[in-house]
Formats: structure tokens, sequence, C-alpha cells
């Protein structure tokens, strides 16, 4: 275990692509899929054995502070980095690496997210100590994920060549970043057999990423030193919401590691890695029985049902599905979502329309 290794977990979003389930009060890391841990205390347990938990960190918003702290209260109540208000994963990441080099200026940092579902544990903390030692030469390393179908929801990276071999995982160049693409782009990359999926975790020194901002976001990064008396301390005076206020969203891919040299990327094979961007994507994770029908807390009867997810909060509550086919059905007592599997993504539509037309207790 490396005393300056860091973990960073991402923890404030809201999380409504998997609504009824996932709301304000709820959101996606605070509900529970599989098992009956939380989607953040999952992320957390796998941790557990590489990082001590003053070595974890977490940056969320003020409303959700409190609740994540009480799902892991092993993490000090310090280690939470509040974000007056979303402004994007750049803003994010440098207020984390500031607030971790003030208290050592040798630290690595492993920006993760609380919403991921990886069910290879080991091997994903044989990829963070691999991407550390990479990191501390300097370089910006993000874990690749090899695509296994011609998905068009993710990032891709170009591999270059190789920087280094450590024993079954290997760290290339990054030859480039790919926007998410059309379907016929996707399949000529799994063609190609050089790309992979943007996993959206990185690993980098916390010097070496103040650097970037300084000279590709120079106005986030004044700003952030601004900041820095007070990060670790007091995130919630009218000045730090100020300043915070003031900055412009920006993600950390398009704002540094797109126009960065220095990036490396480690495909990591058998993690079995979901970002659960849907619920079309737990038919990806989720155990299935016979009939391919995924069941989370539900209690159901389905005849003549194949190839369906059906979720449900109330547990008690009997939920009958007849002749049905490649149906999504989530049922949280005061909503129900149904659609066709395929069409899930259009639920951002849905909280769009419930937003627009002040249906507020909904979302």
């Amino acid at each position: 275990m490396d005393e300056h290794f860091y973990a960073v977990i991402m923890a404030g979003g809201g999380g409504t692509r998997l609504w009824p389930l996932s709301r304000k009060a709820t959101p996606k890391q605070s509900i529970t899929l599989f098992g009956e841990r939380t989607m953040f205390q999952t992320a957390v347990d796998r941790l557990d054995g590489l990082f001590q938990p003053k070595q974890i960190y977490i940056v969320t918003i003020a409303e959700q502070a409190e609740q994540l702290h009480l799902q892991c209260p092993n993490i000090p109540t310090a280690n939470y980095l509040i974000e007056p208000m979303p402004r994007g994963t750049a803003s994010v990441v440098a207020m984390a690496a500031a607030a971790l080099q003030k208290i050592d200026p040798d630290a690595v940092m492993a920006i993760l997210t609380a919403d991921h579902f990886i069910e290879n544990v080991v091997r994903f903390q044989s990829a963070l100590r691999t991407a550390c030692l990479v990191a501390e030469k300097g370089y910006l390393v993000t874990l690749g994920i090899p695509p296994t179908y011609p998905a068009t929801g993710y990032g891709y990276i170009e591999c270059g060549p190789k920087i280094d071999v450590f024993g079954e995982l290997n760290a290339h160049e990054v030859k480039a970043f790919k926007e998410k693409p059309d379907l016929e782009m996707a399949q000529e990359f799994l063609s190609r057999g050089n790309f992979n999926w943007n996993s959206g975790m990185f690993i980098w020194r916390a010097d070496v990423i103040l650097g970037k901002f300084k000279r590709l976001m120079p106005d986030l990064f004044s700003k952030v030193e601004l900041l820095r008396p007070d990060l670790g301390r007091n995130h919630l005076t009218d000045d730090f919401h100020r300043v915070w206020e003031s900055i412009v969203p920006e993600t950390i891919d398009y704002g540094i590691m797109e126009k960065s040299d220095g990036c490396a990327v480690i495909p990591v094979s058998d993690l079995n890695w979901n970002d659960v961007g849907s619920w079309d994507s737990l038919f990806d994770v989720a155990p299935a029985d016979v009939n391919g029908n995924i069941l989370i807390h539900a209690r159901h009867i389905g005849l003549e049902t194949k190839d369906s997810l059906i979720c449900s909060t109330h547990p008690e509550r009997l939920i009958v599905t007849i002749g049905m086919k490649d149906l999504i059905l989530v049922d949280t007592g005061d909503a129900v979502l149904v659609c066709p599997r395929g069409e899930s993504q259009r639920v951002k539509d849905l909280v769009n329309y419930l937003r627009d037309h002040h249906l507020t207790p909904f979302l």
C-alpha cells in the first residue's frame, strides 16, 4: 500500500438516467441494485486493501455528504470535498488535486466514480497499482476497457506504442481520444483492435495534473488557487460559493485529456465493467434467470415473459407480466416506468418533461 496514493470518488451527480429509482433525494450512487449495498458503498468496498479510509476522498454536494458519510462512516468527514454546485468533472479534479497537494506534495490520485459496476475487484486493484507506477513517471493515465461489441454510448481511446509492460498489463501511449461514434464507426473501431472504451477512470500525480490545468485551463486554475486556503476546510462560505459559481463548466476529458501530451492508457480486460448509464446497461452485468429475466428486489410472476427487467422498491407487491418480451418495468410506489428494452436512454427526455411541467415531486 503506497502512502502517497489516494482515491478520489466523484459522487455528486443526480443520476436521473435510472429514473424513477434514482432521483434528487436518492441519487444513483445511493441506490441498491445488486445485493444490499448501495453503489457508493460498493465503490468504497472495492478499494479495501489498497487504500486506507484516510486515503479515500469523496467529492460531492452538500445535500448528499451526510447521507454518504452515514453509508461509509469509516471515511473521515474531513475527506469530503464539497462542491457548492456542479461545474463539471474538470473542476472536481482540479479541486481534489489542489486539496491533496496541500497535505501531500507527492500525492498520486486515482479519479474514480461511485456509479460503476466492476465485478473483478482483484483485477481492478492490480490495474490501479500498475497505473500508479506509470503515473509516478509523469503520465496522465486512464484505464481502457477492450470493447466486446460496437458500443455507441462510450467514448473511445486509440492506443499507440507500448510504454511499458507490467505482467499481463501493458501501458500504451494514447494516440487519440474519440467521441461517442455512430454504429458504423464503432464497428470500425472494434475491427481495428487498437481501440478501448474510455472508462472515465484516471490516475496521475497531483502536481502534474495541476500543471496541465495551469497551461490548458488557466481560468479554472486561478480560481482553484483562490480557493486553496479553504480547500478541505470550509467550502460553504459566501466567498467560496461566489468563486465556484463563476467557474465555467467543463469535463476533464475535453478540458485536459483531449488536449494533452503525455497521456497513457492501460487496457484492462476481464473487469466485467459497466458504467450503469441506463436501465438497458444492466442487461450486460446483472444475473438473469433461465428466461433471461432480471429481477431487482421484485416479487414477480412472468407468464411467457422473456429477456425483461423488473425492478421494485416494494417487494411485498406482486408484479405479473404475461406474454412480454424485452420489457423494462420499474415500480417505486409513486411512479412506474414501462418501456421496451433499447429505449431506456429516453428517460432523460422524460426527466426534462417532468421538470418543464413542474412535476418536481417526481424528480
